[in-house]
């Protein structure tokens, strides 16, 4: 019944779509479509733009507001869970699937249809509540989120609104170097459990307000506009932040260390380009000084945590400039898109207030009741999360841009501590991590998880090296070796013959080899030329097929240059 109610649905869509306007002109039926959501967004581009922000000026003026003005952020991010069926019902759910595969009567809202809470969706709240370091609540309820979207089949959003399982957390995380570095702290004011909406698909040249005249132009219309609705009742945790960054370089590292967050609690993949990851953005700006906050704009269309900061820095320096030349009063309460093409942001709606939503408690669903026995096992086995790796790291020794890459992917990290436990070296161990096996996973694109080299022959590697059983420049060889095709460092040192040459006689002997060879060269470098010495360096360093030891190659070499033996 669901799916042949589905394909009415999609047959004729443009029972979705109530804002046609009919009108007769000269006797003829018109049908005019405009898409509500981009309405305003068509009337912008249609008006001349009240105030410019050349791209060459915007540094200047971002500088300039840092003297003047004071920005005040907030960011809403949706993460999407990684459980095996939706919220409500046993529909599953996975990403890139035919539209409308995955639905049911629960999930499409159909009358008589009831919902059933997954319990997952409940552990992986509690599970990030805590991670955030947040009040959870023991009694909480779902309430039901009123407004009309063609995507949103209920007319309603299943959602918490007074009572939300989460309260009053933070999180810590650390700026990178290149951004002028420093631990920052930003409030969580609360963490809610909610059901997706579904997904609008456009195809075609994206005109939303063309002229429709017969049946055929108004099938041409809605075969191009439809919507998918398998995404409609997955899980969704929304985070919502205290109004505590200040810049977007800030606003985009939060983002991040809450994309690290949930990974490393296994609830979410993250990823923003699938759109499981999902950030809002609330900008304000006020003079420095002034207590009270400016007019909040929304911004949203922000698809990866560059695009964050980037929409961010546009929307201070449109608002200042706004300020700047008294026109204040055009900073309205509004929601605006990202353009990722022309770099600035662009009105897309008025902000509904809350009174909009109508909100009321779900009378299909329980409370929902923890006990303290409940969140007291969840935390007992939570892993050891982003922060407190870096703090660990830190005390190791490494430097900080060392413990950022580290710690930023919580496979990488794994791989490091397995390499630590197998005795290897902190430092050397970052470096060939951060280094040669890192260039090889981006020239490769694959993740550490699919390189062949273990952990446990990455030390025994750098022992080898350590100890002088091989040369650094043997155990690249051997490393891009064993990261293809994988193996062990004593077999491969033993089929090729790789074990370094530590012997002064051995070596002594290919240096009075090469230096009888080449009786020029030495005559030059006697006469001054002492860059000359790497050419011998190299030319013994080739005769003994790079297994000479290089430390003791070199002080045997500068002795018989210089006729010491």
């Amino acid at each position: 019944m669901a799916s042949t109610l589905f394909r009415t649905i999609q047959i004729h869509p443009f029972l979705l779509y109530p804002t046609a306007l009919f009108s007769r002109r000269n006797g003829v039926l018109y049908c005019t479509m405009k898409s509500s959501q981009t309405q305003t967004a068509t009337q912008e581009k249609q008006q001349p733009p009240k105030v410019k922000v050349p791209q060459h000026a915007l540094k200047k003026t971002v500088d300039k507001i840092t003297r003047d003005y004071e920005a005040i952020i907030g960011i809403e991010t949706h993460v999407q869970l990684s459980t095996l069926t939706k919220a409500f019902c046993s529909c599953p759910y996975n990403y890139g699937s035919q539209p409308n595969t995955s639905i049911c009567p629960i999930c499409m809202g159909l009358p008589g249809a009831l919902p059933v809470l997954n319990s997952k969706v409940i552990k992986f709240a509690v599970k990030l509540g805590l991670a955030l370091n947040c009040k959870l609540s023991l009694n909480s309820k779902f309430d039901r989120k009123q407004y009309f979207y063609p995507d949103l089949p209920k007319g309603y959003q299943i959602s918490q609104f007074d009572i939300p399982i989460a309260t009053g957390g933070y999180v810590d995380l650390d700026l990178p170097l290149e951004f002028g570095g420093g631990h920052r702290k930003f409030g969580i004011t609360r963490v809610h459990m909610e059901e997706d909406a579904g997904k609008l698909l456009h195809s075609g040249n994206g005109d939303y307000s063309q002229e429709i005249t017969s049946l055929t132009s108004i099938y041409s219309y809605f075969s191009k506009h439809t919507v998918d609705l398998n995404r409609a009742g997955v899980p969704l945790l929304e985070i919502v932040s205290e109004p505590d960054m200040r810049t977007g370089i800030e606003a985009a590292e939060y983002a991040a260390e809450l994309q690290r967050v949930v990974r490393y609690l296994g609830i979410s993949n993250g990823n923003m380009q699938e759109g499981s990851l999902r950030c809002d953005v609330n900008v304000s700006i006020r003079p420095v000084g002034q207590s009270e906050f400016g007019t909040k704009v929304e911004i949203k269309n922000l698809n990866s945590f560059s695009s964050i900061n980037r929409a961010i820095d546009f929307e201070i320096s449109r608002q200042a400039l706004l300020h700047s030349q008294g026109q204040s009063d055009q900073i309205v309460q509004e929601t605006r898109l990202w353009e990722e093409g022309a770099q600035k942001t662009v009105t897309m709606r008025k902000k509904e207030g809350l009174s909009d939503y109508r909100y009321f408690p779900e009378p299909d669903l329980p409370e929902v009741i923890l006990t303290q026995e409940y969140v007291d096992s969840i935390s007992n086995s939570l892993p050891e999360l982003p922060e407190a790796k870096r703090r660990r790291y830190e005390k190791m020794g490494l430097s900080m841009q060392d413990v950022l890459f580290l710690a930023n992917d919580m496979n990488v990290a794994e791989y490091f501590d397995a390499t630590l436990s197998s005795g290897a070296d902190i430092k050397l161990a970052a470096n060939w991590i951060m280094g040669d096996i890192a260039a090889y996973m981006k020239n490769e694109k694959l993740s550490i998880n699919d390189i062949k080299l273990t952990p446990q022959e990455l030390a025994e590697l750098i022992a080898s090296i350590k100890s002088g059983t091989i040369s650094g420049k043997i155990g690249k060889e051997i490393l891009s070796e064993l990261l293809a095709k994988g193996g062990t460092v004593k077999g491969l040192i033993e089929e090729k013959d790789l074990i370094q040459i530590a012997d002064p006689v051995e070596i002594g002997k290919m240096i009075d080899k090469v230096i009888s060879e080449n009786p020029k060269q030495l005559e030059q470098y006697r006469g001054g030329k002492t860059k000359l010495q790497g050419f011998f360096a190299g030319q013994v360093m080739k005769l003994s097929k790079g297994k000479a030891n290089p430390g003791l190659l070199n002080k045997i070499l500068l002795e018989k240059l210089n006729g010491q033996s």
